[in-house]
């Protein structure tokens, strides 16, 4: 059941997943698709979450944005002030604002060598998201690698903890936090509306084929075989505990040809965080009492269910 409508504002829409954005003439949403698109969501009951371009949009955008409730998603490049979302791409910006939600778009490489700028921004962000770009190209020899960041950042939120912080990191707080899946629902809970005017399951598909189309404001949505984003008709993802990962329909695309099915990279990263997820959270409850209601996150003996097969 739809919940959330995305409505990428310009085709120069950030980014704030694996996608990139290739794209540099700015090409704005219509007023009239802007306004349909918000009248729909009031219509279905969906909750909106707009994605800014770089550049200051005109005024009577913004008038239109302001009829309805929304969550603002920005580059770090423009304005921030009403941002809901920071997203930053890359390492070289500017430090993100004390409490705010900031995404990261980085590749793993130089994901590996700025823990400590990392465990930093987490004493100063209210969450901290991190996409890796480029998951799809991890290898097998980078896993101890992957693992020790994991352990180097997790020893950090543990001071964090004791401390009385509270800090958020996808990679791995949300595993001790969730209790079921948690992905992030494209094509089942949520939807895009294109700056064309057209729907795809979420920006990623627009980017990669503009005709890759599943409706537009005028005909409806019509998406082909629309259970198999459904987590039940995943047969590897629902019967797994990994309930921090993407679970990206449009890697899974890619990498493996079936929008259910995903990549050996995608699982093996999912499993190192979740049990560097399950280290942290035995440690932190040995300073003291913490989430009493979750149960302990089980010891498992592979990296990829296929494994299990």
């Amino acid at each position: 059941m739809l919940q959330y409508m995305i409505i990428m504002l310009d085709d120069t829409s950030t980014s704030f997943c694996h996608y990139e954005v290739d794209n540099t003439e700015q090409k704005p949403i219509s007023l009239e698709d802007l306004r349909a698109g918000i009248r729909l969501a009031m219509i279905e009951n969906l909750t909106i979450q707009f994605v800014y371009p770089v550049y200051e949009l005109p005024q009577e955008y913004k008038d239109v944005i302001h009829t309805i409730d929304h969550s603002n998603i920005k580059p770090m490049q423009t304005s921030t002030v009403d941002a809901d979302v920071v997203v930053l791409d890359g390492w070289e910006q500017n430090t993100p604002s004390n409490g705010s939600v900031v995404v990261i778009r980085t590749t793993l490489t130089e994901l590996l060598t700025h823990a400590d700028v990392l465990c930093k921004w987490l004493t100063k962000v209210a969450r901290l998201n991190v996409v890796i770009t480029d998951v799809d190209c991890f290898t097998d020899d980078l896993q101890q690698a992957y693992s020790d960041f994991l352990a180097q950042v997790g020893d950090a939120i543990e001071r964090l903890y004791v401390n009385g912080r509270s800090p958020q990191l996808n990679l791995l707080t949300d595993r001790m936090m969730l209790t079921k899946m948690n992905n992030c629902g494209a094509g089942d809970t949520c939807i895009t509306l294109a700056p064309n005017g057209k729907f795809y399951i979420c920006p990623a598909f627009y980017y990669e084929n503009e005709a890759d189309s599943v409706g537009d404001l005028q005909s409806g949505l019509n998406i082909p075989n629309k259970q198999l984003y459904k987590l039940g008709y995943a047969p590897i993802c629902r019967n797994c505990d990994a309930w921090q990962c993407r679970r990206c329909v449009w890697f899974n695309r890619k990498t493996t040809l079936e929008v259910n099915t995903p990549s050996h990279e995608q699982c093996v990263v999912a499993h190192l965080e979740r049990n560097a997820s399950r280290e942290l959270l035995a440690k932190i409850r040995q300073k003291g009492t913490f989430l009493p209601e979750n149960p302990e996150i089980e010891e498992i003996d592979y990296l990829d269910p296929f494994d299990k097969l």
